[in-house]
C-alpha cells in the first residue's frame, strides 16, 4: 500500500484511513470485481479497512481474476498467485497447497474462516465460516475442487485430536 502512494504521487501519512486516496481506489476496485457495494468498513490485523461484500460478490471477483486476459493488472495478479503460491500463502498452508496442487487455480483464504478461489475456465467458490473458525475450511474446499475433478482430499484432511492421537476426522457433508 506504500509503495502504491508513493507511485501515485499521494502522500503516505493516513494511507490506512478510509477517507485517503488510495483506500478511496482500492474500494472502487473492490465494488468493481465484486459487483457489491461496499455496505460496511471493518479493519484487518495490519489494520487496514476491510471492505465488505456477499460471499456470491467474492466469487465473482475470483472469477474475474483467474479469467482475466493476461496482459491486465487481474490477470498479472492471477500470474503471480500461480507463479509463487508460497508468497501468497506460506509454505506449507493448506491454501499454498492448494495452489500448487490444481492446475491454473487462483485463491486466497483470510480471517474468520473465509476461502475464494476460482478456475481459468471460471468456476468459482467462496466460503465464509459462520462462527469465524477457520477449521472446516480446507475439508469444505477439498470438497469443491474433488468435486470438479481435482482429487486433493489429502489436503483437506482435518484431524480431530485427543491428546495429541487422531481420534476423528472434520468432513464436509
Amino acid at each position: 500500500m506504500v509503495a502504491t502512494c508513493v507511485a501515485a504521487g499521494w502522500d503516505v501519512e493516513g494511507y490506512r484511513d478510509p477517507a485517503h486516496p488510495l483506500q478511496k481506489a482500492i474500494r472502487t476496485h473492490v465494488e468493481a470485481l465484486t459487483g457489491d457495494e461496499v455496505a460496511h468498513v471493518a479493519v484487518d490485523g495490519c489494520g487496514a479497512p476491510l471492505f465488505s461484500c456477499t460471499v456470491a460478490g467474492l466469487a465473482r471477483a475470483f472469477a474475474t481474476l483467474a479469467t482475466a486476459a493476461a496482459d491486465t493488472p487481474e490477470g498479472r495478479v492471477a500470474a503471480a498467485i500461480r507463479a509463487y503460491p508460497e508468497w501468497l500463502g506460506g509454505p506449507g498452508r493448506p491454501v499454498t497447497r492448494f495452489l500448487q496442487a490444481v492446475p491454473g487455480l487462483v485463491a486466497k483464504d483470510g480471517a474468520e474462516g473465509v476461502f475464494a478461489g476460482a478456475l481459468p475456465d471460471g468456476r468459482a467458490f467462496a466460503v465464509t465460516v459462520l462462527d469465524g473458525s477457520a477449521r472446516p475450511v480446507p475439508a469444505v474446499v477439498a470438497r469443491v475442487l474433488a468435486g470438479w475433478g481435482h482429487p486433493v482430499e489429502e489436503i483437506g484432511h482435518t484431524a480431530v485430536l485427543g491428546h495429541g492421537v487422531e481420534v476423528g476426522v472434520v468432513r464436509a457433508c
